[in-house]
């Protein structure tokens, strides 16, 4: 295996003072290779949306390291943390967060256009990845003109468009019916596969969860178990997912 992009060290998230004190992360040390697809399972409230909050930067640990690259990026402020969630992280969100005054393509190319990329290297990107995505058609087309699954894909080639090193998808089918679901599990699955991108996704859905190769499973803020899909085929996976579901708890979905 080569040397990880991502490695957690021992962090915790704490939240609450000195009488009320919430461990949403306790001591949880774990690491991601280039090309790997990892998911992170767990109930709600099991802290694995925190956890990736962390990851993301979009939160702050109380202790421990992240390390993306070799680098710490719990220490970086300001510039430097912009710099780094613009130039090496892509997301893709439950509720896709395009912005609705501008087209498809403008919400792809927004963070090219302020890394200060020329314009035709950044068309070229755009039009690479909308082909890659089959969203070409609705590049002119503002959110409110597409459907959830366009707006999804959409919201994925805006987080792939940059190269990122390491993609991160917090429940990325929450709000997708069925169809749209298989679309763009098997364009994350494709993106994976044939481009080599590193994908860290957190859902509580086991169906969802079958595409990825490698589940962390969380319980109470701490890893409970870890499950490999190896030479298994996905319904394979699927059900050995669901196992440890079962002995894990909460509220998770089971559809295949």
């Amino acid at each position: 295996m080569t040397t990880p992009i991502l490695e957690v060290s021992d962090i915790q998230k704490y939240y609450g003072n000195k009488g009320n004190i919430t461990k949403a992360v306790n001591r949880i040390s774990l690491s991601v290779c280039k090309g790997e697809f990892v998911g992170i399972m767990g109930a709600s409230g099991s802290g694995k949306t925190t956890l990736l909050n962390c990851i993301s930067t979009i939160d702050t640990v109380t202790s421990g390291k992240i390390l993306v690259e070799g680098k710490d990026i719990t220490t970086l402020r300001g510039k430097q943390l912009s710099a780094f969630r613009r130039e090496k992280l892509g997301f893709i969100f439950q509720d896709f967060n395009l912005l609705d005054t501008l087209t498809a393509c403008e919400n792809i190319s927004l963070a090219l256009s302020i890394s200060g990329i020329k314009a035709k290297e950044i068309d070229e990107r755009v039009q690479a990845i909308a082909g890659a995505l089959n969203i070409t058609e609705v590049l002119e087309k503002y959110p409110w003109q597409m459907s959830g699954g366009q707006k999804q894909r959409v919201a994925a080639a805006r987080a792939m468009v940059t190269n990122p090193d390491l993609v991160l998808a917090d429940e990325p089918t929450g709000a997708l019916d069925s169809r749209s679901s298989h679309m763009l599990l098997d364009m994350l699955e494709e993106l994976n596969q044939k481009l080599s991108a590193t994908i860290l996704m957190v859902t509580h859905d086991s169906f969802t969860a079958s595409y990825c190769r490698r589940i962390l499973f969380i319980k109470d803020g701490k890893i409970f178990n870890e499950i490999r899909r190896g030479v298994k085929s996905r319904k394979e996976f699927f059900e050995e997912i669901l196992e440890v579901v079962s002995v894990l708890g909460g509220d998770t979905h089971d559809r295949m």
